[in-house]
């Protein structure tokens, strides 16, 4: 079933001789519990696809659909509030709020909404993500691959329907870098959410079930790796 549709996706910044096409006509689907990497070089606008595939910015032109949902149909509070049920987002720089602990950071997403803490749930994703022993800390407390789990725990707390991740081991070393896509995986089959992954990392790209390149905004390789 096809949970993610972008059609004629176009993004433009600037004008006359500043401007500069970060996505050029963009087309592709994706399907439920699918793992797709993205990758293409610096500047190839890998990360700005990422960012309309979330609703995090609006696209010049062009469509985004999310479970048959046209998001930029929505005005900015239902965009708001579809986002945060609907998107789970990892960042390269985790995001956390400083002066939150983990388990407050973690379930902030639930807080923003109004919405009950599900204790079981919470229980579970902190025991996978090895946080037990860390859950009253504070982010200055806790070492970049800590801290990322805790990105990755925020993102699933509302078990969304697609996970993105914008180069999520970019600031870790080989084994934390290892360990974050291992987590991703197995929140991929356990609770069979799709999984979009910006890497430059052809290793962590080879991880997924499809590999999509990107090059000067445009689709250069869409391919099926296992």
């Amino acid at each position: 079933m096809t949970i993610l549709k972008v059609e004629n996706l176009s993004k433009t910044y600037g004008k006359g001789s500043t401007e500069v096409k970060a996505l050029d006509n963009v087309s592709f689907s994706i399907n439920q519990g699918e793992f797709v990497a993205i990758v293409g070089a610096s500047g190839s606008g890998k990360s700005t696809l990422l960012h309309m595939l979330g609703g995090v910015d609006r696209p010049s032109s062009g469509k985004v659909y999310i479970e048959g949902t046209d998001i930029y149909n929505l005005n900015e509070s239902k965009l708001a509030i579809f986002r945060r049920r609907q998107v789970g987002l990892i960042y390269q720089f985790y995001n956390l709020i400083p002066i939150l602990n983990v388990e407050e950071n973690i379930t902030l997403p639930l807080l923003l909404d109004g919405r009950k803490i599900n204790k079981d749930h919470l229980t579970e994703i902190i025991t996978n993500l090895n946080l037990t022993e860390r859950i009253n800390h504070l982010p200055n407390e806790l070492s970049g691959g800590q801290q990322q789990r805790v990105s990755i725990g925020r993102a699933l707390i509302n078990q969304p329907s697609i996970v993105l991740a914008d180069e999520p081991t970019g600031n870790l070393d080989s084994q934390n870098s290892k360990e974050i896509i291992d987590l991703l995986k197995a929140s991929n089959k356990k609770y069979k959410q799709t999984m979009i992954v910006i890497t430059h990392d052809h290793e962590i790209a080879l991880q997924a079930d499809r590999i999509i390149t990107i090059d000067d905004g445009r689709i250069l390789k869409d391919e099926v790796v296992r």
